[in-house]
């Protein structure tokens, strides 16, 4: 029996060779890298090896074969992103409002106003350095020199508009 499967591999081999340059710039033009194109190859010559000793009969054996590649490359894709899709309808699905209840807007716009206030109450410098430090993300040293200022007066600065803005929160 050994004997008989002996010549039909060999033919395989002889064709499967001749064949796998082609299948390879088929994939690779299909965007699969050469491993993953080796891979799909090797799998798609076994499984048409299988279907011909189940007694499949391949009348066009290089259109079989890159058939075959092709399917098993899409079968891989859609397995790889499969968690991409949902099985139910768009309609079906529950969409969450992220956006905050008017209460939460109407609280957020007043404590904004309140550190407004609190900001304006403040020395005008006092509360620039703390803007160029928090909004601007510029350092102490860089805000003593912006205002020609040691970098101990705008630790001072910033200690205060803290201090200011933690009182106020502070405040029921």
């Amino acid at each position: 029996m050994a004997d008989l499967e002996f010549p039909w591999h060999l033919a395989c081999m002889h064709w499967f060779t001749a064949h796998l340059r082609r299948l390879h710039l088929v994939l690779i033009r299909r965007g699969h890298s050469r491993e993953d194109s080796e891979d799909l190859i090797q799998e798609a010559f076994l499984r048409v090896k299988a279907y011909c000793d189940g007694g499949g009969e391949v009348r066009e054996p290089e259109a079989f074969l890159v058939r075959s590649v092709l399917n098993l490359a899409r079968d891989r894709h859609e397995s790889a992103h499969r968690d991409l899709y949902v099985a139910q309808p768009v309609e079906d699905l529950v969409i969450l409002d992220t956006a905050p209840h008017p209460e939460e807007v109407l609280d957020t716009e007043q404590r904004l106003n309140e550190l407004r206030q609190t900001l304006n109450a403040i020395n005008p410098r006092t509360c620039e350095a703390f803007f160029l430090h928090r909004i601007d993300g510029l350092s102490y040293a860089q805000i003593a020199e912006h205002f020609d200022i040691s970098v101990s007066a705008v630790e001072k600065h910033i200690a205060k508009a803290m201090s200011a803005i933690g009182r106020r929160l502070l405040q029921p």
